[in-house]
């Protein structure tokens, strides 16, 4: 069976790890996105089965007994979790599939799925990533100021990841995301599942 490759991408609040990946996955078949479960409450623009299943924290606790996460984190006071059956079934597929989570996930999955490529995204600067939580127009000075100091806290794990991609220029950091998936693609190990029918007549 073809197996799909997991990739968890990280960042700190602002760096613009949505867009980037909703980006990646309109210009690259094969690939989806793991819908994560919270507890937070929905943000406008939002759509719960599509951004993320928002749920009582108490439906997320009966999910923790029964263990149906991969991984969980407490994140800005809300809770964070990524179901396993999802991910197992599309992986099993033989899509590649991302998760969207923070370092605390990340290393969580990384014991569970050594194999799993983590990449993590940093700002340009501080003063960019506070312009980018500023222009949401979501947070007061207060709370923009307390996701500053939990993106520093985020980000001094960065050196626990396989790649690091600076999202300064937009276009260029979807190149690198881009590369870092298509490149894994090219292993012998997936070509040689893809390619066995043209790799049999040249070899005949």
């Amino acid at each position: 069976m073809n197996i799909g490759k997991l990739y968890i991408i990280a960042a700190p609040s602002g760096a613009g790890k949505t867009s980037l990946v909703k980006q990646l996955r309109a210009e690259i078949t094969n690939l989806a996105v793991s819908i994560s479960h919270t507890t937070r409450p929905i943000r406008p623009g939002e759509t719960h089965g599509l951004d993320y299943y928002f749920i009582p924290v108490t439906t997320f606790q009966t999910m923790l007994e029964q263990r149906a996460f991969l991984e969980h984190a407490l994140v800005f006071d809300n809770f964070y979790g990524t179901a396993q059956q999802t991910v197992e079934e599309n992986l099993n597929k033989g899509l590649d599939v991302i998760l969207e989570i923070d370092w605390q996930g990340a290393q969580q999955i990384k014991k569970l799925l050594p194999e799993s490529i983590s990449i993590f995204i940093l700002p340009p600067s501080t003063a960019i990533l506070r312009q980018r939580l500023r222009s949401r127009g979501q947070d007061d000075e207060k709370t923009i100021e307390r996701r500053m100091r939990d993106a520093v806290a985020e980000m001094r794990h960065y050196d626990e990841f396989d790649y690091l991609v600076v999202n300064d220029v937009f276009e260029q950091a979807l190149i690198a995301l881009k590369s870092i998936v298509i490149s894994h693609r090219l292993t012998r190990a997936k070509q040689q599942f893809s390619l066995q029918r043209l790799l049999s007549s040249l070899l005949s």
